[in-house]
């Protein structure tokens, strides 16, 4: 099963489109625990979702669980480089995100082996391909590929 979250009227063919609202194909809250089950699903897509959803650690805590382990966690998110993060009022994450928001997900990352009892993550991903761009209203766009790492 490959996910799309936060999909609008924006459906991938051969995902489970998924949102808070119709037309999705499941309508799911992600501030709360998420509906599948662990280890159950083969990829993410979350394009412009992250920054609407409350807490950082939930939302990677819970994709880490549900992925399977060496799957794929595709995401794009306005970052704090540029003034999108702030200009939509349905962005309610906090703290934003940006680049460095990922070295507290990061496996072996010094930030996420330090910090990672105390914050609550349980999360593990490596890094596959990463790509910052400016569009020309000054959003700062971050498109990153994680992959979970499970024992």
């Amino acid at each position: 099963m490959k996910l799309n979250l936060g999909c609008s009227d924006r459906h991938f063919p051969g995902y489970l489109n998924v949102d808070r609202v119709p037309p999705a194909d499941v309508i799911a809250d992600l501030n709360a625990p998420w509906p599948w089950g662990d280890s159950s699903v083969d990829e993410i897509r979350a394009w412009d979702i992250l920054e609407h959803l409350r807490s950082p650690i939930h939302t990677m805590n819970e994709a880490w669980r549900v992925l399977k382990r060496g799957s794929l966690f595709d995401i794009e998110v306005p970052t704090t480089d540029g003034r999108g993060w702030a200009q939509d009022p349905g962005h309610v994450c906090w703290p934003p995100w940006n680049r460095n928001s990922f070295f507290y997900y990061e496996y072996q990352n010094p930030h996420l082996m330090r910090f990672a009892p105390g914050n609550g993550v349980r999360c593990s991903f490596r890094i596959v391909s990463e790509e910052e761009r400016m569009l020309v209203d000054r959003v700062s766009k971050l498109h990153i590929v994680l992959e979970a790492v499970k024992p």
